[in-house]
């Protein structure tokens, strides 16, 4: 309540010295008659002044002059100083001023419930990391998070999985039941159990490895843990998975999974300025094609936002990102020539081959790998939505296939839709 008065009776105030400003007329300034006036006597009295000094005037002609000249001098004055009363618009001015006043008043109130946040209490910069160290450091277990959302997530798999693979996976986990110690069994169960969509199984075995392999693991067997955390959570990032995370960055800095992820957290946990930091550097280091840059792409726009950097922009996708040398696109000389061109310049050469192709593929359809070039170019170009929407359309297209199903599907992930 305290702010809304006191935010009242400043635009009230500011809004009468504007409205008075207006409605009143400016008084005479050095060049009005009466200042010019003044001027001329003054110079009458000095050169009556030096007339006397030369003696060609008499004294007694000089007092009468003196006493006339001073008397036109007040006579002037007062009539410089007079408007200072100064006079107040009437008709039509009047109300000029008191609806431009109004409109200043009414933008000013405007713009503040646009752009403001009306009874948000104040948030010092102190106060704002406190809170999102809190954020950080009370991050849900990972059976919390997976409670959250109705249990653990699990993907059918894109492709239909034959009885052969199956009964695999059963004589694996029958195995690694039997030797639970077996390293390189564990590996495959976890690997496989993911593709499959079973993530809660999969980091179960991954854990198990990484209990097995000790000193020996890898930043990128870490690195999975997360991943299959992460997932199974449907993409919120537990304590466990936090852990995971820092484990794989102790062993290898440059990781990429973990730095994507890294700056995910920091999103969720209210530090969008770490968070847009991680994933620029991300973007300009990663090879085009690395799993993790079509999410990037599509998130790391709205994260500037939060981060208050308003002037990013995004890079273009170099144009060798959205090439096939099996499939009809432009050139080397094409490419070569892009290299040369600003990056608004790329992103519309870019999204006139990509737009081409969809059409091409809407009007005459094609072989699955051209629609996966497209899933995969939608995704570099930070367009998922569109590129889900076309991967439902090949999924239904290429149904009795499993072979142009897997294509697809590897298109999908690449373009980050199963993030």
């Amino acid at each position: 309540m305290f702010f809304w008065i006191t935010c009242s009776a400043l635009a009230l105030g500011v809004a009468a010295v504007l409205a008075r400003t207006m409605m009143t007329r400016t008084a005479p300034g050095p060049d009005s008659p009466a200042s010019f006036d003044l001027q001329i006597y003054r110079d009458q009295l000095a050169e009556v002044d030096r007339d006397l000094a030369r003696g060609v005037l008499p004294e007694s002609e000089a007092g009468r002059l003196r006493t006339e000249i001073s008397r036109r001098i007040l006579t002037a004055d007062s009539a410089d100083r007079t408007p200072a009363t100064i006079a107040t618009a009437r008709g039509p001015g009047r109300w000029a001023a008191l609806a431009g006043s109004g409109a200043v008043l009414a933008l000013a109130v405007g713009l503040y419930a646009w752009l403001g946040v009306p009874g948000q209490p104040d948030l010092p910069r102190a106060q704002r990391i406190a809170t999102a160290k809190g954020l950080l450091d009370s991050r849900p277990s990972q059976a919390e998070a997976e409670a959250a959302i109705g249990g653990a997530m699990t993907y059918a798999p894109a492709v239909e999985v034959s009885e052969d693979f199956e009964t695999l996976m059963t004589r694996l986990r029958s195995a690694l039941a039997e030797r639970p110690d077996d390293e390189q069994g564990l590996r495959l169960l976890a690997r496989n159990e993911a593709a499959l969509g079973n993530f809660q199984a999969a980091y179960d075995a991954q854990r198990r490895l990484l209990a097995v392999a000790g000193t020996r693991a890898t930043a990128q067997d870490h690195a999975d843990h997360a991943d299959m955390l992460i997932l199974s959570a449907g993409g919120t990032i537990s304590a466990e998975a936090a852990e995971a995370l820092q484990a794989a960055l102790r062993l290898d800095p440059g990781n990429g999974a973990a730095t994507y992820y890294s700056g995910l957290l920091m999103a969720q946990t209210d530090r969008p300025d770490i968070a847009f930091n991680l994933w620029n550097r991300l973007l300009r280091t990663s090879p085009t094609d690395a799993p993790w840059m079509a999410p990037l792409r599509a998130q790391l726009p709205q994260v500037a936002r939060m981060a208050g950097e308003s002037r990013f922009e995004m890079p273009a996708p170099p144009a060798s990102a959205l090439t096939d040398p099996s499939l009809p696109g432009p050139s080397a000389g094409d490419i070569a020539a892009a290299q040369d061109m600003s990056a608004q310049d790329q992103q519309d050469m870019i999204r006139g081959m990509v737009d081409g192709l969809a059409s091409r593929l809407a009007s005459d359809g094609g072989v699955a790998s051209e629609w996966a070039r497209l899933i995969a170019a939608l995704g570099v170009l930070g367009e998922t939505d569109r590129a889900r929407a076309i991967y439902q359309e090949a999924e239904q297209t290429f149904a009795g296939n499993p072979g142009d199903l897997a294509v697809i599907a590897r298109a999908g992930q690449q373009a980050g839709l199963d993030q």
